[in-house]
Formats: structure tokens, C-alpha cells, sequence
């Protein structure tokens, strides 16, 4: 997103266009003009047009390009968050001008290959999409321009409905939000702490050498804040990052720390801290150092009736880092419930979100932004016009002096970016007159020249397309600057049903080549499978799964890819017969010999959960995490398919001759059914096993994870997780296979090469199941 920022043109800001007028979108343009567009989400067409020759735009030759692909996207962020918007990619190179730049027309979908025209006229109608779908990362097309001016109009908006459906618990721009829906929580973690609030220069009951239950605490500072704070923390790479402002009493934020404070490989030991600091229930301490608070745990469909996780008062202490005036650090506990915690998902209005509409909007009657409106929002009392423009009359000079202080006044453009505005599309021809008919009056450009405004009509109708798209005429929609809105939904990991199947790749089982085996029939679905399968197996556990990732995982893409992989061998593909909640395998370790079998040790066991949670002591670990109820009295755990002479040679089997099948009796503190039938404990259980995985490096598989991708770091996570070689060249390729799916490389290739460790190495079967 860095890169793409310097892609942004001065001359296609949001929300305001040169002229003054709503301009919705934002104009891009590469350095290099033979970068491919692409689709940022997978999408629905709506509509789309493709023209074979740019055309005439007012300068007497072809300069403008009137192709362009608007998509619908449904995706969600949370349980029951699900959120529909639209992405538009306008001034699209017109087909004839692809070999001026060597564009290869095979990468993009088949129905873009051919003008919207029968006669292939330079300005060709829109046409609606049908139906039609395309992927996340496809190539639409490559940048053409308008009026001469090389460049994408880009645009994300939400209709009325959908947009009021999205935020009806999260609205931004509200100075009274609170967290009205923990579901909804994830990226950044805010905290609002009024003014007064004591700080510690180490928690007070940190014994002499700093430790609280074993816990050191760095020596900071102690005192008060003197104004409210607006305090901002992530994590990334193990790290934990705070950011403060103070709020003075006109409203405006003040940065207390010049660098974010950086609490080295927090994250990575934050099993250890809070199985020390919250020994009643660390799995809630874990909630509490990430998120601030504890999120909804659903445990309904769980065989055990008491489940509660009640903390003693002193549990519930929440120390944290927080700067409290400028050089001045200490630790506050925000557990105190007058201490606001937000996240990203309320779009908080001190990070810059605000909605404009027309209680608020600088633009007036004219639908002309008037600068001294802008000022007000901004909170901007400066003086930024010279005297003969504050008092002219000519719209000239008033547009000269809004383009002047949007361009060149530090931060004007990135508060811009924070604008939600209610408006009209101006591709929708029923806004024409009310937008464009101040051109006529005197002083304008089509002053006493209504031929000439009516060819100009005439030219922006043959850009526009709102007829063909099937939504609302003559409404406003809810418009974000597509970056800034982009770049804040990254921060949200959810992914949906659909999402998370098209992390499965089509074929299953891999040879040491990296080509699928050659026992691979497509219609075998042991072997291969499609994306309506792959939808099926993953629809019981796709809300505790993404909750397992946020709580963590977080939203890196690479974390989540990797960490996908393993689950996807560990669970034998989500293999649940009869679409069963059931996670549960048999697993068996060891060797035994038939013309010796007394001598040779063999077991068996069902593992249970994502991450496939086998021996008592695991389960042990788990259920304390948890903070589960004791399990009396013993457990049997029947295991079909034993030879009757390796289970009397076990010391862990006793014979069953009723079923043929063997039974091995164990005495686990708690049930490990949990962790097999219940979808969140399942989940959880993974996430539970990939933090507390301890290793020569320490603690935290999220360690190697971080590091940049190789397969042998692949392996290494591998054996962390399995401790040998089971299914290494599946995992291996299942991590570059989904590593692509949810990364930002440019292109989806139909296979790939990827080096393993020496001296063998793969080719991935890079390939999309089919629907």
C-alpha cells in the first residue's frame, strides 16, 4: 500500500475535484504505464464496457478511454458482520492501443477481450455484467486516461442500504462510540482514558525486583494526565507498538510519542505472561493483553453445562505501557470500565473517520465545495487565502485557492482520506443538470453557449453507465477514499465461507516432485476437490476459525497462510463424514514387528481439534488454559482396526472381542470431547497449541512465521507442529498455495516453483478448485 500511495495523482483528490465539485474517487498512475489492473476482491460484475479505440474527450483527437469493470463484493468481518460494497475501475486502455504496449489480452477473463459494440465503435456502450465473477488479483485491464491525462479513476462506495446495515453499531465520526459489538473487533486496539488517571512507575503490586507473579515489569515513570488520551496499540513481529495523543480542550490531538514505545517480542511471550499473571483463566488474560477486554467465547454446542470464567477481582488488572504526558511513561490498568476500548472496527472519529453528509458537508446548494466550510471540518483556523481571494467573487479564484490549500496545506489531503461522504455518482446522468448547470450562468465557461453545453452533456453521457448496473437512480451513495478504506479493512483477517475455500487448493496429496500423485483422479474427491466441497467441510468451524486467527494469529497474511496449511493437513483436508462437527482422527506412532511384536512399543490415540491435540498432557495444558471444569472418573477411548496380538503387547490397550475393536482406559483431568465436538474449542485449541509450542528459540510458532518465507522454514514449522515428516510435501505446497491466495503478489500463475530443502525440489499445482 506504501507503493500505491505514490501512485495518487494531485489532480484526482477525494473528495473534491479542481472544479470544486464531489469527486468521489481517486486518480492513479504508475510509473511504469504498462502495470496491469487488477481486481481487489472477488467480485460480481455489474457492469463493464470495453472499448477498441480511446476516443475524442474535447481535445480534437483520441485521448479518453471510457472502459471501465465495476464489481460487487460480499465479504465479512465478523460473526454476523457481513458487508457488502463496490469497487470501480474506470478509464480502462482501449483494446486497440494493447500492442503499443505489449499488453497481453490472454491474462485478462475471455468477455473483456471483445468490445461492448457490435460495430466496434470507439465509444461503445456499458454493458451489465450477468452474473459474471472474477477473482481477487485477475487482471481487468491496464490504465488508460482522460482528457490526455494517463491515469485509473478508482472508487469504493456502498449503497444507502448496505451501508446502514454495516454500520448501524459502529458509526464513525461519533464522539459517543463504544464497543457495541464485540464480534466486530479487530486491527488496532484504542483505548480513551480520561484526564487524572494514575500512573505507575511499575504495577503496585510488583514485588522489589519488578516482577509481578514471576512477570517483569521495566521501571517506568509515575504521575497524572493532564488531558484526556487517545491511546493506539498493535502488535507485528512479536512486538507490541503504543501510540498516545493528548487531547487539548478545543478537540485537537497532540502526539506524545514521537516514536510508537516498543515492547520487544511482547507478543511472542504473551502465553507465559498470562498463564502467570491470570492463573484463574489465562485464556481471558490472553483476551485482555490483546484486545483490552474479553470477547465473546460461544461454547453452546459443548457437552459440559458450566463453563464460566470468573476471574477473582485481582485477575482482572490489566497492566499496560502507556505514555502520559511527552518523555513520560508509566502503567495504568485498564480494566477500569471508565477506560473506552475500541478497535478498528468502531472506525473511531479521533483516527480521522467522519461522515459527511449534508448536516455537515462543505458543499453548498451548487454543489460546490466552499473552502471555508472544508476549514471548519478540518478545524483549521489558519488563514491560508491571500486577500483578494478571500474577497472575490469569481469562482475562478475560489477554485484556485480551494485547489491551492488542498494540494500544498500540510495534512489536508490525509485528513481528507478519513471523509465517509454521502453523494452522487457522477455516472448517473439524472445528477447531470444539478451538477453541471452553474457552467452557463455569467463568468462560466458556457456562458451564453448552450450548444456548447449540450455537446459537453453529450460527452459525459457517453461515459456514464449508471442504466446498466441495476441499482438505485438518483440516489446518493456512501463513498470512502478507496486507499485509506483498502488499507483499513487489510487490518480485519475474517475471511468468509467463500474466502476460506478458496484457501483449499484443488488437488490434495502431493509427491516429492510437487506435483499431485499420480493416483490423483479429478473425480475422486479423496484426491481433489471442489470449492463447493471445500465450502461444505468448513461451514461448521468458519466462525471459531476466524476468531482462532484474530485472537492469535492477527492480520498478517503470511501468519494466516502458514498457519492454514498446517491445519489443513492436520484436519486430513476438514475431513468430517456426513458434514459432522466432529474434528477427531486416528493417529498412530511408532513400529511393531510380526515376528516380534512383544518387543516393540506401539500406540494409538484420536487427536482432536485443528491442530490435532493428542496425549493427555496437552489436554491437560488446554483445559487449565481454559479454565474447564475437572473431568471425574475415567475415560475410555475406543480405537477400531488394532490387531488383538499389538494391543496385548501395549501396556496401554485391553482387548474388546464383542466389536473387534480395542479400548484404552485414561484418567485426563478434562474432557478432551471438548476439544473434538465442540466447533470453538476445536479452533482454539489450535491457536492454544501454536502460542505455547515451546522450542530451542522459546515459546510461540509465530516466531518462525515472521521470518521471511522459505520451505525451510515451512519445515521447521512443520516438525514444530507434527515433530517428524508426516505429509511434508503436502504442507510445503499447501503453504505456497495459500501464501498466494492471500498475499499481494500481482498475479495468480498456474504453477510455481518453489525450491525445497536440497537436494529435491517441487512444483506447485498452483490451481483453483473448481466451483
Amino acid at each position: 500500500m506504501d507503493t500505491i500511495d505514490k501512485f495518487e495523482l494531485a489532480h484526482g483528490t477525494f473528495p473534491i475535484a479542481f472544479d470544486r465539485r464531489w469527486h468521489c474517487g481517486v486518480h492513479l498512475m504508475p510509473k511504469m504505464q504498462v502495470e496491469k489492473v487488477h481486481a481487489i476482491a472477488d467480485g460480481e460484475v455489474i457492469a463493464y464496457r470495453v472499448c477498441q479505440r480511446a476516443y475524442d474527450g474535447g481535445s480534437g483527437r483520441p485521448d479518453s478511454n471510457a472502459g471501465f469493470v465495476l464489481l460487487k463484493h460480499v465479504t465479512e468481518t465478523g460473526d454476523g458482520r457481513g458487508m457488502t460494497f463496490y469497487s470501480l475501475y474506470m478509464h480502462l486502455l482501449d483494446l486497440g492501443s494493447y500492442a503499443s504496449i505489449g499488453a497481453d489480452a490472454n491474462l485478462i477473463p475471455e468477455f473483456l477481450r471483445l468490445p461492448t459494440a457490435s460495430d466496434a465503435r470507439s465509444i461503445a456502450p456499458a454493458e451489465s455484467g450477468t452474473s459474471r465473477k472474477v477473482r481477487r488479483k485477475q487482471v481487468l485491464g491496464w490504465v488508460g486516461g482522460c482528457h490526455g491525462q494517463s491515469h485509473l479513476h478508482f472508487e469504493i462506495f456502498m449503497t444507502r442500504d448496505d451501508f446502514d446495515a454495516y454500520f448501524d453499531r459502529t458509526q464513525p465520526g461519533n464522539i459517543t462510540t463504544t464497543h457495541l459489538c464485540d464480534n466486530g473487533c479487530w486491527g488496532h486496539t484504542y483505548f480513551v482514558i480520561p484526564v487524572g488517571r494514575a500512573f505507575h512507575a511499575l504495577p503496585p503490586t510488583a514485588d522489589a525486583q519488578g516482577k509481578l507473579h514471576g512477570i517483569e515489569f521495566v521501571r517506568r515513570q509515575s504521575g497524572q494526565n493532564e488531558q484526556p488520551l487517545y491511546v493506539e496499540t498493535y502488535f507485528q513481529k512479536g512486538n507490541r507498538y503504543t501510540n498516545v495523543w493528548g487531547v487539548s480542550s478545543d478537540g485537537r490531538k497532540n502526539l506524545l510519542t514521537e516514536t510508537p514505545i516498543c515492547e520487544k517480542s511482547y507478543e511472542y511471550e504473551m502465553y507465559k505472561r498470562v498463564t502467570a499473571l491470570y492463573p484463574t483463566c489465562p485464556s481471558d488474560g490472553y483476551d485482555l493483553l490483546r484486545f483490552g477486554r474479553t470477547l465473546f467465547t460461544p461454547i453452546a454446542s459443548s457437552p459440559a453445562e458450566d463453563r464460566s470464567q470468573t476471574r477473582e477481582s485481582d485477575q482482572r488488572e490489566t497492566w499496560v505501557r502507556v505514555a502520559f504526558a511527552a518523555q513520560q511513561d508509566g502503567y495504568i490498568d485498564i480494566s477500569d470500565t471508565t477506560i473506552q476500548k475500541l478497535s478498528d472496527a468502531n472506525f473511531p472519529y479521533f483516527m480521522g473517520w467522519q461522515k459527511i453528509s449534508e448536516a455537515n458537508s462543505p458543499f453548498n446548494d451548487d454543489g460546490l465545495c466552499d473552502i471555508n466550510a472544508l476549514k471548519n471540518i478540518l478545524r483549521d483556523a489558519a488563514v491560508h487565502q491571500i486577500p483578494d481571494e478571500i474577497s472575490s467573487i469569481d469562482e475562478y479564484r475560489k477554485e484556485d485557492a480551494l485547489v491551492r490549500y488542498v494540494r500544498t496545506t500540510a495534512g489536508v489531503r490525509t485528513k481528507l482520506r478519513g471523509f465517509i461522504c454521502e453523494a452522487p455518482s457522477e455516472w448517473d446522468s439524472t445528477h447531470n443538470d444539478e451538477r453541471h448547470k452553474k457552467l452557463m450562468n455569467e463568468g462560466e465557461f458556457y456562458y451564453k453557449n448552450e450548444a456548447g453545453y449540450k455537446k459537453y452533456i453529450d460527452l459525459l453521457r457517453s461515459f456514464q453507465f449508471w442504466d446498466k448496473t441495476g441499482l438505485p437512480t438518483d440516489q446518493k451513495l456512501w463513498f470512502f477514499h478507496p486507499l485509506a478504506f483498502i488499507r483499513h479493512f487489510r487490518k480485519c483477517e475474517w475471511l468468509s465461507k467463500d474466502e476460506l475455500a478458496s484457501t483449499f487448493p484443488r488437488y490434495m496429496f502431493y509427491s516429492s516432485t510437487g506435483n499431485p500423485r499420480t493416483a490423483i483422479t479429478t473425480n475422486n474427491s479423496t484426491y481433489a476437490i471442489t470449492k463447493a466441497e471445500a465450502r461444505n467441510r468448513i461451514m461448521h468451524h468458519s466462525a471459531a476459525l476466524n476468531a482462532c486467527i484474530r485472537k492469535y494469529i492477527g492480520h498478517d497474511k503470511k501468519r494466516t497462510a502458514l498457519f492454514l496449511a498446517q491445519i489443513l493437513l492436520e484436519t486430513a483436508q476438514w475431513r468430517n463424514p456426513g458434514g459432522s462437527k466432529r474434528l477427531m482422527h486416528e493417529w498412530r506412532f511408532g513400529q511393531y514387528s510380526l515376528a516380534n511384536p512383544a518387543t516393540q512399543y506401539y500406540t494409538a490415540f484420536y487427536g482432536r481439534g485443528i491442530m490435532q491435540l493428542t496425549w493427555a498432557g496437552n489436554y491437560k495444558a488446554y483445559g487449565q488454559y481454559r479454565s474447564f471444569p475437572p473431568h471425574s472418573g475415567s475415560y475410555v477411548e475406543r480405537i477400531p482396526h488394532i490387531p488383538p496380538r499389538i494391543a496385548s503387547a501395549s501396556r496401554h490397550y485391553s482387548a474388546n472381542p464383542a466389536d473387534g475393536g480395542e479400548l484404552m482406559v485414561w484418567s485426563p483431568r478434562y474432557d478432551p470431547d471438548i476439544v473434538g465436538e465442540d466447533p470453538y474449542s476445536a479452533c482454539d485449541s489450535g491457536g492454544f497449541y501454536w502460542i505455547s509450542k515451546s522450542f530451542s528459540e522459546g515459546m510461540n510458532i509465530n516466531r518462525v512465521a515472521d521470518r521471511e518465507y522459505s520451505p525451510s522454514n515451512v519445515g521447521l514449522i512443520n516438525r514444530l507442529v507434527n515433530g517428524g515428516g508426516n505429509g511434508y510435501y503436502e504442507r510445503q505446497c499447501y503453504s505456497a498455495y495459500i501464501l498466494d491466495v492471500l498475499g499481494d503478489a500481482g498475479d495468480h500463475y498456474e504453477s510455481q516453483l518453489i525450491t525445497l530443502p536440497a537436494p529435491k525440489s517441487a512444483v506447485l499445482a498452483n490451481l483453483l478448485p473448481p466451483e
